[in-house]
């Protein structure tokens, strides 16, 4: 067996500035073999990619590839560093959210001269990942290497005695008025300190020692697995365009009219604090140890669920105003850094990432829906394998209810802006706190168009 070549770097182990000898270092070269650095975050996934790694060595001896995994935070920083010091890795994986920003300063590899050279299928993957990574100039920055949605994980047990069945939550509706049955449900699997339910009376919302609902933290400007699932059945979007929309839609009355509902749960007991899930033991632990009965969370925590100490299921997310589920289906993809001394070698790299044979490889560890439509139905009989119920994500493809991630080259300065402002509101804060907010965001906009012309 191929002796695996995995550097995990922990956050708190000693991480130094990256400089041109330090974490980012120039890839090494012997001859004619080439050694190039490939970066990830998701520690799950590297069990995955080694064996895609195997496979590619196999077939190009001359090139062997680093696999070197960060926490998602020091992650960012290393790349950012890596590339002010001109010593980024090769090969990275990329993230909707960033690439925006790595494109901007020119600091990704075009990858359309080598699509078109090589004759990729962009039709391979599923309807809208490839289109994520087109830039407003044409350019190709990144190929798709899988897709996530979201679902509502839910303690098995806690659904069960509440009286609920797998087909009862396949059905659930929610609206902004009222909260709909999926309200309904998750205030009756909250229970206070004296075995009172949610929805009973002599309920103590102030002494909950079972919440029906979680979240994970006030959402910013992007709510991925927080408020985006309700939202975006209302019929709104984030912006005029996706990707690269210059007017963003956050002081719609939808939106405000779906933050009040979900800040309302807050109040009525059936969802902790705010200051409460950002202390602590994270939502998804608590989830895992029965202090939640249910929590929206992404494809991506699977692997980190399945033994958990009590039994956790996926349902979808319900059924909204426009009579419809909705997901935000985001992709993650590979980009070269285009400082990368050995471009040929990164992009064949590249290719065989997001090649069949790769994809159908990761699709066998069930841990990621791979972007390649043959490999997609794979991972989900993984998932099925591995006791979930993955039509809870794979829906979204199926009946075209999911939203492809929205792109900007400014998302870091919407978020700083979008942050603060959720985080009042779900404190108890006006929602109106929005107008001015999304005013600063299109200023944002506006300037950077402005400074491309």
């Amino acid at each position: 067996m191929k002796r695996k070549r995995w550097s995990v770097l922990a956050a708190a182990a000693g991480l130094v500035a990256c400089g041109l000898a330090g974490c980012g270092s120039t890839p090494l070269s012997t001859g004619d073999h080439v050694t190039l650095k490939y970066w990830l975050w998701d520690s799950s996934q590297m069990p995955a990619y080694q064996a895609c790694i195997d496979q590619f060595e196999e077939d190009n001896p001359t090139i062997s590839v680093n696999l070197e995994q960060y926490g998602w935070d020091d992650y960012w920083t290393q790349i950012t560093a890596g590339m002010v010091a001109e010593a980024a890795p090769d090969v990275f994986i990329d993230h909707t959210g960033q690439f925006g920003k790595f494109m901007s300063y020119g600091q990704l590899l075009d990858l359309k001269p080598y699509i078109d050279r090589d004759g990729i299928d962009l039709d391979q993957y599923e309807d809208g990942l490839a289109q994520l990574w087109e830039a407003p100039d044409g350019g190709v920055y990144a190929l798709p290497k899988d897709w996530d949605s979201e679902a509502v994980f839910y303690n098995e047990k806690m659904v069960t005695e509440a009286g609920y069945t797998k087909e009862d939550l396949w059905n659930l509706t929610w609206n902004p008025d009222d909260g709909g049955t999926f309200e309904k449900f998750i205030a009756h699997l909250t229970v206070d300190a004296n075995g009172v339910r949610g929805d009973e009376p002599g309920f103590d919302k102030n002494n909950v020692k079972t919440y029906g609902f979680s979240f994970n933290d006030s959402g910013a400007g992007y709510g991925q697995t927080q408020w985006s699932p309700f939202l975006l059945t209302t019929g709104w979007t984030y912006a005029d365009t996706n990707p690269w929309g210059t007017v963003w839609n956050y002081s719609d009355e939808r939106f405000k009219k779906t933050l009040t509902w979900y800040h309302s749960l807050i109040e009525k007991g059936y969802m902790p604090s705010l200051a409460k899930v950002s202390s602590g033991i994270g939502p998804l632990d608590s989830l895992k140890a029965g202090v939640y009965a249910t929590l929206v969370e992404g494809s991506w925590q699977v692997n980190n669920v399945k033994n958990a100490p009590v039994k956790l299921q996926v349902a979808p997310t319900p059924i909204g105003p426009n009579g419809q589920r909705a997901s935000i289906l985001n992709s993650v993809g590979d980009s070269i850094y285009k400082g990368t001394p050995h471009p040929e070698e990164a992009w064949k790299f590249v290719k065989h990432l997001a090649s069949p044979q790769c994809q159908k490889k990761v699709a066998e560890f069930g841990v990621v829906f791979p972007a390649i439509s043959e490999a997609s139905d794979a991972a989900v009989k993984t998932f099925e394998a591995n006791g979930f119920d993955a039509t809870a994500f794979s829906t979204h493809v199926s009946e075209g209810t999911g939203v492809t991630s929205p792109v900007s080259d400014r998302w870091a300065q919407l978020q700083s802006i979008m942050q603060p402002v959720t985080d009042e509101i779900m404190s108890g804060g006006s929602v109106d706190l929005l107008d001015e907010a999304t005013q600063r965001v299109n200023e944002t906009m506006k300037r950077s168009i402005a400074a491309k012309k």
